[in-house]
């Protein structure tokens, strides 16, 4: 079968294209040979070899086997969920919204990949570090996003307390879903367990 032609305006499309499909295969052929090995008996020689890339490109994909495990594209996600979403909601049903979204979208193609990682990151103190380093990045993006709608500067750290919070509790649902798969659905877990923060916030 002859390849189609690329069009001259699709270059860089069919560039990122193929640099992110070679991001994810590095990554599941890392995630399948940490819970083969375990995380820390995992060379990062082997993850290229594995994935058919040099040791080179890894690292231009990843600079630390820390990276490769604990990183996705659910932070960006989130962002930019919360960026779009509208502008007369509460602030943390925005961020609740917003979360749960995200997390279904990647729950609803690939659960058993999301269920693995975090069971990794659980038992991977290395791995939970560098988690919680990611998340605070991606608070401090929401929260630049949001804040820039406040005038004043307790609506500032109004605005960090509660996307900080928000964090808290969906991370409480992703840790139980983890724990119990079977007892429930992740998206059903993150909407009750903000059902709870609100009732406990005197909100509900």
């Amino acid at each position: 079968m002859i390849p189609a032609m690329t069009e001259p305006g699709n270059t860089s499309d069919w560039r990122e294209r193929k640099k992110a499909a070679t991001r994810r295969s590095i990554q599941s052929h890392a995630m399948r040979l940490f819970l083969e090995k375990g995380y820390d008996a995992t060379r990062v020689e082997e993850i290229a070899a594995a994935a058919g890339v040099s040791i080179m490109t890894f690292f231009r994909y990843f600079p630390t086997k820390e990276h490769v495990a604990a990183e996705d594209d659910y932070d960006f996600l989130i962002t930019r969920l919360v960026e779009d979403s509208a502008g007369g909601e509460p602030l943390v049903g925005r961020i609740h919204q917003a979360l749960r979204d995200g997390l279904a979208q990647i729950y609803a193609t690939d659960r058993q990949a999301l269920l693995d990682r975090t069971r990794l990151i659980l038992t991977t103190p290395a791995l939970q570090g560098r988690m919680w380093q990611n998340q605070a990045v991606t608070q401090q993006h929401i929260v630049r996003a949001l804040a820039g709608r406040t005038a004043d500067k307790d609506g500032e750290l109004r605005v960090k307390v509660l996307v900080a919070a928000s964090f808290a509790v969906a991370t409480v649902a992703l840790l139980e879903w983890a724990a119990a798969p079977g007892e429930g659905e992740l998206p059903d877990r993150i909407d009750k367990a903000f059902a709870a923060f609100a009732e406990g916030a005197g909100e509900g």
